[in-house]
Order: structure tokens, then C-alpha cells, then sequence
């Protein structure tokens, strides 16, 4: 006796091979671009790179790392900003081209609401007080006392205008009743050889970044901008245990967004393999190195951070009087 087949089954059939071509599009269908505002070098390009080789793996598609330095990010964003929008291209940002930046600058060429959508976050990271080895300023009294002694005098450095080192830098002066000059730098490698050099005295700078001039035995880190010590480097006071002011922090955090208009479950599948990578241990590892922490999370807890961090940026803008053209 030959069966036929229920209504119901032929229905599946149906549908399943209606939707097969969707299903199997679940990944990327050509080269994944992603822009990063940092030069090659710079901690937050090469754990960007790091991560892109491993989605390349679990995509079976390349996925190409752009680094565009330089005005502010300026750079990177305009190119992304009226990129495609299906999930291919995408865009490296750190709190201070999403939060800081509408605080700071009284025109920007992009709106990091209307002209963007979070995707994931990658990691967050404390930063260090950087000075020369063999410079005048061996630990974080000698610095206030210093820039006490000669307003205006003393310099630091930072990545870019309106990055979290420079408003963090104009929060330590104020904190501190100093004044110092500050040195925007275009590409962060030369900030850290400015300080060794002793052409800059000091700057506020991650681990990632930092490194190799520190395992070169040039720059060295005298406290750490957060509430506690880092557990691999637990000799590094913190900037108050060092005689800073009480419960200073300075932190960035890294994130991808996609142009405005990607669709939501493009996001979610980017968001949900980039939260895969960073749990394997050997990305774990990789952060840990840089001083770097995994940050997973969805879209929205991404957006959500962004507001906060718009607000309180915001205030600090307004506090210490930091401008930018």
C-alpha cells in the first residue's frame, strides 16, 4: 500500500523550499569591509584585525580591515556613513566618536543616532598616566607638582581631539588645579615616541598601545586611571593611591555600528558571532594581553551605554571648558 503524504507535510516541503535560499544566506554573501579611525599599529587596529581574521574563519568570507587615522575619526566615519546597507561594511568606534564627540565639537559631519545603528560591543579598557623612563616625572606628584610650579609648562598628549585621553587629561587638570598644554597627535605611535623623546611629558594611554615602547623599556606607566588596580599589572597604582585626585577613572570602550538602515537581523547574526569570538580563549587571551576586557552584549545594551555616556560626557565637556574646532 502506498502512503500519500498529509497536507501538513507537503506544506513544510513547500515552505522549506521556498525559504532554503534564505536560510543559506545567513552569512556574509561577499568581502566584509570594516573601517577602523586608528592607525595600523594602535591597540584597538590590531584586536580589530585579531577579530576579523576569526570571523573570516567563521564566515568563510574575508573580511578586509580599513585603517583611516586622523581627523578626530572624521575620516573613517564619513566613509562608512553612506556605505551599503546589508552587513558588509562596517565602522569602528570608541566612546569618544559616539559620546564625546556631539559634546565637544559645535558641528559634526555625522550624527552618530541618525546615521548609525549599534551592532556589538568588543571590549573595555582602563587607561594608564604614561611618562618617559628617564623623564622628570617619575611618579604622579612629581607631574601635579610640576605643572603647579609652571602653568602652562607642562604638555600632554592625546590620540586625537576629543578622545577619551584628552578629556580625560582636561579632567585631571581641573581635578588638580592645573593648567597644561595639550598635543593632539594624528597617529598615536608618534605620541608615544614624542613621550620617550621627552618632546611631550605625559599622556593618559592603554596598555594595547602603549606596549611596545613600555616592553622596550622607553615609556613606563606610573598609575592606572580607575578605581583598582589591574590584576596583570598589580604594581601600577591607582592615579589616586599615587596622589591623584579621589576615584579618578579614564576608560574606552570599542564597538562595530553599521550604516543607518541595515537590517535588524543582519545586526543580530554580526552581533551574535562577535559575541561567539570574543568568548574563545584564545581572543580571551588576546585582550588580556592588551589589558582589554571582553564586553558582549546586544544592540541595545550598546545603544543604551551611549546615552549614558553622551550625558556624562556632556557635563564633563561643560565643567571643564574643553573645546574643539
Amino acid at each position: 500500500m502506498i502512503r500519500t503524504p498529509s497536507r501538513s507535510f507537503v506544506l513544510l516541503a513547500v515552505w522549506l523550499a521556498a525559504t532554503a535560499p534564505v536560510l543559506a544566506q545567513t552569512d556574509p554573501t561577499k568581502v566584509v569591509k570594516i573601517t577602523a579611525p586608528y592607525s595600523a599599529g594602535a591597540g584597538p587596529a590590531v584586536f580589530t584585525r585579531i577579530l576579523a581574521d576569526k570571523l573570516a574563519r567563521a564566515w568563510s568570507q574575508q573580511v578586509l580591515i580599513d585603517p583611516r587615522p586622523g581627523a578626530s575619526g572624521f575620516l573613517a566615519i564619513e566613509a562608512v556613513k553612506n556605505a551599503t546597507q546589508d552587513g558588509h561594511e562596517l565602522l569602528v568606534v570608541s566612546n569618544a566618536h559616539v559620546a564625546i564627540n556631539p559634546a565637544l565639537y559645535k558641528k559634526l559631519p555625522y550624527d552618530p543616532e541618525r546615521d548609525f545603528v549599534p551592532v556589538a560591543m568588543l571590549y573595555r579598557t582602563p587607561f594608564f598616566l604614561t611618562v618617559a623612563s628617564s623623564g622628570p616625572y617619575q611618579n604622579v606628584r612629581a607631574l601635579i607638582a610640576a605643572a603647579k610650579a609652571n602653568p602652562g609648562a607642562v604638555t600632554y598628549g592625546s590620540s586625537y581631539v576629543g578622545s577619551p585621553s584628552h578629556l580625560g587629561s582636561a579632567e585631571f587638570e581641573f581635578l588638580t588645579g592645573t593648567k597644561m598644554l595639550h598635543v593632539p597627535f594624528k597617529d598615536q605611535s608618534q605620541m608615544y615616541v614624542s613621550i620617550a623623546n621627552g618632546d611631550v611629558g605625559w599622556a593618559f594611554s592603554t596598555l594595547g598601545s602603549a606596549l611596545p615602547l613600555i616592553q622596550s623599556g622607553k615609556i613606563k606607566l606610573i598609575a592606572i586611571a580607575s578605581k583598582e588596580r589591574l590584576k596583570t599589572l598589580p604594581d601600577v597604582p591607582t592615579v589616586e593611591e599615587a596622589g591623584g585626585p579621589a576615584g579618578f577613572e579614564v576608560g574606552s570602550w570599542l564597538a562595530l555600528v553599521a550604516p543607518r538602515g541595515t537590517p535588524s537581523d543582519v545586526i543580530r547574526r554580526i552581533n551574535a558571532e562577535v559575541n561567539r569570538q570574543l568568548a574563545d580563549p584564545e581572543v580571551q587571551l588576546q585582550l588580556q594581553n592588551f589589558g582589554f576586557e571582553a564586553a558582549p552584549g546586544t544592540p541595545e545594551q550598546l545603544a543604551a551605554t551611549i546615552r549614558v555616556e553622551a550625558k556624562k560626557y556632556g557635563e564633563v565637556v561643560r565643567r571643564t571648558g574643553a573645546t574643539a574646532e
